[in-house]
C-alpha cells in the first residue's frame, strides 16, 4: 500500500517526526486498521522523498510505542492499540462511553487533554534507537538458526546472567543466574508463581496498591486481603491478624503513596515470614532505578538470609513498556518445586529480543541509558517540584524524590471527584488516590490527586500547573473553587 504523507519544510519539525505523527494518527482514527501491512522503510522512503533513515527512524518510534511491529522476512503490520500505555507528548483520547448495541447508543469521546498528567508515562524521546537498531541488526546479519529455535524456558543463561549482575551491584540482591525466570511482563510472571506456590492460599497486598497485581491475584482465585499502611509501609501487626501467609509489598517505594520502606519495618516483615513455614514475600521492586535523593535503598531480597523473599523486576520503565521483559528471583526452595512442576511452560520472550537486551546490558548501553534517564527525570521532578510552590498553601505534596509521580492531598478536604472534574473542564488530566484502593470502603486517605509527570516536557508541566492553578484558584488565594 502507499502512504499520502503530508510533509512540510517547518522549523523544528523533522520529517521522520512528521512521518511518525501521520501514521501514529491514522492508527488511533482507525483509518489504518490491524492487521494492514505498511510500506517497506525502503519503498517509503522512494515515493516521500526522503533517505531511508528518515522512514527507518519513525518506524523505530512507532514500533518502541507498539503501533506497529514487525514481521522477520514479512514487513510492518499495524497493531492493536487498546489498552496501550501513554508514552508520548501528544493529546490523548480515552473513551467515556461505550457502543451498546442493544440501545442503538453512540460512542462518545472524552475531550482532547491539553496536559495529561499520566502515572504511567515514560519519555522516549531520549532513547537509544539507533544504538538499539544496531543491536537489532547485527543480531540477525548472519544466519543465526539458533535463535529460531527453542530456548531454555527460564530465558537465555547469558542475559539472566547479566541480570544477575546488574541486580547484585544495583539492587544488593544475592542470588545466581539459575533463580531467574524472564518473562513477558510481570502479570505472566505472577501467574507463573501461581502455578509453584498454588493458590490455595491468602495473600495480604498493601492498601493503596498496583491494581494490576490485584487483577491478575484475583483472577486466579487468590484469597487478597487488603492491608492497611502507616508511615512506613504495611502494618506488620495488622498483618498478622489478616492470617495471610504471602505478603505482596513494593519496599523501594510504594506505588502510589511513595512510601519507602525504611530498614526496621523490612526487619519486621522478614520476621513475620519466618515465623511460620510456607509464609513468603513477594517484593515488587518496579522503578527503583530513579531516586533523586541520597542512594538507591538496597532491596529487601538482600537482607533475607532464610530464602523467605520473591523478587520481582521489569524493564518497562527503565527501557520501554513495548520490550515486554520482566524477571523473577525465586528462592530457591521455589526453585526446586518450579523445575519439578512448571519448567515446561516455554519462555514468553523469543530469543531474539533476549539477544537484543543481552547486548544492550552487557556492553554498557543499559548503564548509560539509565544515567541518562535520571538527568531527564530529575530535571522534570524538579520542574514540578518548584511549579508547586504556590499550591503549598491548599496542598500537602509528598513522595518526592523518587519515582514518576507526586501526590497532592487537598489541605480544605474538598472532594477528590471536584478537584479532578474542575481540573478536566480546564482540559488537564489528574487522576484519583480512591483508585487505587482494593475495595472503595476501605479508602481512609483524604482527597489526595495523582500527578505523573515522565510523559510530560518540562513546557507540558508548566502549562499543566498554570491551568490547574487557575481552576483550583490557587493564585488568587481563594479559600476553594467556584463549580
Amino acid at each position: 500500500m502507499e502512504l499520502m504523507i503530508p510533509l512540510k519544510n517547518l522549523p523544528g519539525s523533522p520529517f521522520y517526526s512528521q512521518i511518525y505523527s501521520y501514521i501514529k494518527e491514522e492508527i488511533k482514527k482507525g483509518n489504518l486498521r490491524p492487521p494492514t501491512r505498511l510500506p517497506s522503510t525502503r519503498l517509503l522512503a522512494e515515493h516521500l522523498k526522503v533517505s531511508r533513515s528518515t522512514t527507518q527512524m519513525a518506524y523505530d518510534q512507532l514500533l518502541s510505542e507498539g503501533y506497529i511491529e514487525a514481521v522477520p522476512c514479512k514487513g510492518y503490520y499495524v497493531c492493536r492499540i487498546d489498552g496501550l500505555v501513554h508514552t508520548g507528548q501528544e493529546k490523548r483520547k480515552e473513551t467515556a462511553a461505550f457502543l451498546n448495541d442493544s440501545f442503538g447508543k453512540e460512542k462518545e469521546n472524552a475531550p482532547d487533554w491539553i496536559v495529561d498528567f499520566s502515572p504511567r508515562g515514560i519519555d522516549l524521546n531520549t532513547f537509544p534507537f539507533n544504538t538499539w537498531r544496531k543491536i537489532s541488526k547485527n543480531t540477525l546479519v548472519d544466519d543465526k538458526r539458533e535463535m529460531f529455535m527453542p530456548g531454555d524456558p527460564q530465558g537465555e543463561v547469558s542475559l539472566r546472567e547479566v541480570i544477575r549482575a546488574y541486580l547484585h551491584s544495583a539492587r544488593g540482591v544475592n542470588c545466581t543466574a539459575e533463580q531467574i525466570i524472564v518473562g513477558a511482563g510481570s502479570e505472566y510472571l505472577l501467574m507463573l508463581l501461581s502455578q509453584i506456590m498454588g493458590t490455595n492460599r491468602s495473600i495480604a497486598m498493601e492498601n493503596p496498591t498496583y491494581k494490576q497485581a490485584y487483577r491478575v491475584f484475583d483472577s486466579l482465585k487468590y484469597r487478597v486481603l487488603p492491608v492497611a499502611m502507616d508511615k512506613s509501609g504495611m502494618d506488620v501487626d495488622l498483618l498478622e491478624k489478616s492470617g495471610a501467609d504471602i505478603a505482596y509489598v513494593m519496599p523501594s517505594h510504594q506505588y502510589p503513596t511513595g512510601i519507602v520502606m525504611p530498614v526496621k519495618r523490612r526487619q519486621e516483615l522478614l520476621g513475620w515470614a519466618y515465623e511460620k513455614e510456607g509464609r513468603y514475600l513477594i517484593e515488587d521492586d518496579y522503578d527503583s532505578e530513579f531516586r533523586y535523593k541520597g542512594k538507591p535503598i538496597p532491596a529487601l531480597q538482600g537482607m533475607d538470609g532464610r530464602e523467605r523473599v520473591i523478587y520481582c523486576g521489569t524493564f518497562s520503565k527503565s527501557i520501554a513498556p513495548a520490550i515486554r521483559v520482566s524477571y523473577m528471583v525465586l528462592p530457591v526452595p521455589l526453585l526446586t518445586v518450579y523445575r519439578d512442576r512448571v519448567n515446561f511452560y516455554a519462555s514468553t520472550v523469543s530469543r531474539i529480543d533476549q539477544n537484543i537486551l543481552y547486548q544492550f546490558m552487557s556492553e554498557g548501553h543499559y548503564e548509560r541509558h539509565l544515567n541518562r534517564m535520571r538527568a531527564v527525570y530529575k530535571a522534570k521532578h524538579d520542574a514540578l517540584i518548584a511549579g508547586l510552590k504556590p499550591f503549598e498553601s491548599q496542598f500537602i505534596i509528598r513522595g518526592e524524590y523518587a519515582g514518576l509521580h507526586l501526590l497532592l492531598t487537598d489541605r480544605k478536604g474538598r472532594p477528590e471527584e471536584a478537584l479532578i472534574r474542575i481540573a478536566a473542564q480546564s482540559g488537564v488530566k489528574v487522576y484519583g488516590m480512591s483508585g487505587y484502593f482494593i475495595h472503595e470502603e476501605h479508602n481512609t486517605y483524604p482527597p489526595t490527586v495523582v500527578l505523573g509527570f515522565a510523559s510530560l516536557t518540562e513546557e507540558d508541566i508548566k502549562r499543566g500547573l498554570s491551568l490547574l492553578a487557575q481552576a483550583w484558584s490557587i493564585s488568587d488565594g481563594e479559600e476553594g473553587f467556584c463549580e
